[in-house]
């Protein structure tokens, strides 16, 4: 599956350049052109990774980079046309991952999305049938999950939840929308069901090693299973 790539550009030809070079590179592409559109589309489009602007109209990179970060680790590499050392050195502060001044090769660009998303998740590894996650290990097609090599047991229901977050990870997911996309629209409980069974999840994982993640409760919005980039000691 191409990997997503959120293009914040108010310049609509650089944003375009940029578009087709990354679909050439088989990368899924979207585009927003001010910072508020930047976060609607970030939250609709779930990238792999946010191309973003500086200077925008409406709310400026900084802001929208703040508003990335408090959402999860997805990486950034912030685009400007200012080279001051002082506003690179901001950035790379704030939570960028990379920064690239203007005028730039969009060849190289593609480049630095390519290394950026290797690195970003170095200690997160998995396919369809299996998941390596610091001392947790999930087997998807067995639907068996182990912490330090224990078997973590969990009801069904509470097991559904789990592996559709871990399937989709640094996304969140509205209480709404786990019970329908999990449960099926069928279900005929209240949304606090969804509250009690993280509730029940978190007690279970609780000798996983929380430096490589956790599922966060983003107030207003729902639960995610956050990844984090790097290995914390």
């Amino acid at each position: 599956m191409a990997k997503k790539i959120l293009i914040v550009e108010d310049e609509v030809p650089i944003a375009r350049v940029l578009g087709a070079y990354l679909k050439k590179a088989d990368y899924e592409v979207e585009f927003a052109h001010d910072g508020h559109q930047a976060v609607e589309k970030f939250e609709a489009f779930s990238p792999a990774l946010v191309l973003l602007d500086v200077m925008m109209p409406g709310q400026d990179g900084w802001n929208v980079l703040a508003h990335i970060r408090k959402q999860n680790a997805c990486p950034v590499i912030m685009i400007t046309a200012l080279s001051d050392v002082e506003y690179r050195l901001n950035g790379l502060h704030s939570g960028a991952d990379d920064y690239i001044t203007k005028p730039f090769i969009a060849d190289e660009v593609v480049a630095r999305v390519s290394a950026v998303l290797r690195r970003s998740s170095p200690i997160f590894e998995s396919s369809d049938d299996m998941l390596m996650l610091g001392n947790l290990k999930v087997d998807f097609r067995a639907h068996h999950i182990f912490v330090d090599g224990e078997e973590v047991t969990l009801t069904p229901r509470d097991l559904s939840l789990l592996l559709f977050l871990l399937k989709h990870p640094n996304q969140t997911f509205s209480r709404e929308q786990l019970i329908e996309k999990v449960w099926g629209i069928d279900f005929d409980g209240s949304d606090r069901a969804v509250d009690l069974a993280v509730k029940r999840i978190r007690k279970c994982l609780y000798g996983w090693d929380h430096a490589y993640g956790e599922i966060k409760t983003l107030r207003g919005l729902g639960y995610q299973f956050r990844v984090y980039k790097e290995d914390k000691e």
